[in-house]
């Protein structure tokens, strides 16, 4: 009888314990219920960090063997709308190049891209540990999908030649005055991430960039201005996704 009591004593401090931890990582936030009527919480705040590489899409081709992979940065924050709605943010980098798909042309180009976000993303996999009074732990798993928009300011840089750039590169005349300049973008992608602890994902992420511009490889006007079909970008990421506290 002491064993029993001795076990249901522990259980019932482990549960109090777990219940108070609950309640103070979501101290002071507002309650917002889904369409069953049960008590969320929206917070915490999470930053996320990623690095990874950049694939070109454009005039010159989109051949992985073709592209001189760069390298790709992001940081930015996601914050819960619903459930299963959260909105983010991100500035990146991306550097990309790559080298015409036509070798009797023999051009090539790098490019510095910066770029700032804002999207949408969609958690497929329920999360019981953001309702209120709940004890349970975030999924392990999460598998999601995002689209939204943004700027990119993109700085091409355009020669002759089938490696990437070195010293001795000589560059053709750019074919605008305004670069680096700017363009309209709309990412759409996806991702997943693992549970490492009670505070940090990991996972991988891939989007496509969409851009308003043909000149993103600096090569339009030197085709005839013929490209039928805007230039695009994906990028390819591990990512760190931090739960603030």
């Amino acid at each position: 009888m002491r064993i029993k009591a001795l076990v249901l004593g522990v259980v019932t401090t482990a549960g109090i314990i777990s219940s108070q931890t609950v309640q103070a990582q979501h101290y002071g936030q507002k309650r917002h219920y889904n369409s069953q009527g049960r008590p969320y919480y929206r917070g915490p705040a999470h930053i996320t960090f990623g690095a990874g590489t950049g694939l070109y899409n454009g005039d010159l081709g989109n051949s992985p063997s073709d592209n001189f992979f760069g390298p790709a940065f992001s940081a930015g924050g996601l914050y819960r709308l619903t459930p299963h709605l959260k909105i983010g943010g991100e500035f990146s980098y991306v550097k990309l190049g790559a080298r015409d798909k036509a070798v009797e042309r023999g051009l090539a180009f790098t490019g510095s891209n910066g770029l700032g976000t804002v999207f949408l993303r969609f958690d497929f996999l329920h999360d019981e540990s953001i309702f209120a009074a709940s004890q349970a732990d975030a999924p392990t798993l999460q598998i999601y999908a995002q689209a939204g928009a943004g700027l990119l300011l993109f700085n091409p840089r355009s020669y002759f030649g089938t490696e990437r750039p070195d010293k001795t590169t000589t560059y053709l005349q750019p074919e605008r005055n305004d670069y680096p300049a700017l363009a309209g973008v709309v990412p759409v992608g996806g991702g997943f991430s693992v549970l490492m602890t009670d505070r940090l994902r990991a996972g991988l992420e891939a989007n496509y960039y969409i851009t308003s511009t043909d000149q993103l490889d600096d090569i339009n006007v030197r085709l005839g201005g013929a490209g039928l079909n805007k230039d695009g970008f994906a990028t390819v990421m591990l990512k760190l996704d931090y739960a603030l506290r």
